[in-house]
């Protein structure tokens, strides 16, 4: 069965929901200086698109959220786009991360007092677990920039490290500037690459090994 020809007059619903998304983030980026990241400035920024309350409810079911989810997702987009533009395999893996950081802060510097309401809204308890998985998609993005292939549990450790150093990154930048940020990214990546160099001459699997071993001998008995 083929899709139906769309009329000349007709616009897809994905191509239409998805560019009115982007309509209202703009709208949203210069109300929330004024009325802060909420339902009424979602509904102030809908109103400016010619939008009902109803057609709010089916673009945005989640309000706020959906919109901070919007405007995140156009800075990693931003951020990306500056990162195409540097040879990453030139640079040493700390300095990768480094350039990923400050691509994605001065990203959201564009936007920045829009971007401030955004992250106080981001900071409240019922907001928490977007503002997390939000930072866990921009680590993702700037980990496979930074050429990582890693597909077993490293996979994951690094992007938790990595949210762990973007969340207060970024709220460094939007409120105490870009100096500051900096020289705290600088030494958070200082402190992982020490760590990493001091992981790497253990065996963290000896414990575990070893304990195998123990209970080993104790169901089978020792050998002979």
């Amino acid at each position: 069965m083929t899709d139906a020809p769309h009329l000349p007059n007709e616009t897809p619903e994905g191509d239409w929901a998805d560019r009115m998304e982007q309509t209202v983030l703009d709208a949203a980026l210069g109300l929330a200086p004024r009325l802060g990241w909420n339902s009424r400035m979602v509904r102030a920024a809908c109103a400016a698109c010619g939008l009902s309350r109803g057609d709010e409810e089916l673009l945005l079911p989640n309000g706020a959220r959906d919109l901070a989810a919007l405007l995140s997702r156009r800075h990693d987009d931003r951020a990306l786009a500056v990162l195409a533009e540097v040879d990453a395999k030139s640079l040493k893996m700390r300095e990768r991360i480094a350039a990923a950081v400050s691509a994605r802060m001065e990203a959201g510097a564009a936007d920045l007092e829009a971007t401030r309401r955004c992250a106080a809204f981001l900071a409240l308890p019922t907001s928490a677990d977007l503002g997390l998985k939000l930072a866990w998609e921009s680590a993702d993005q700037l980990w496979n920039w930074a050429g990582d292939t890693a597909t077993d549990w490293n996979h994951y450790s690094k992007r938790a490290i990595l949210s762990g150093i973007l969340i207060p990154a970024l709220t460094m930048r939007w409120f105490d500037g870009r100096e500051a940020a900096e020289a705290f990214v600088a030494a958070r990546i200082e402190n992982v690459m020490a760590f990493e160099k001091w992981k790497a001459g253990k065996d963290f699997d000896a414990p575990l090994k070893k304990a195998a071993d123990v209970l080993s001998r104790m169901r089978y008995g020792a050998k002979g």
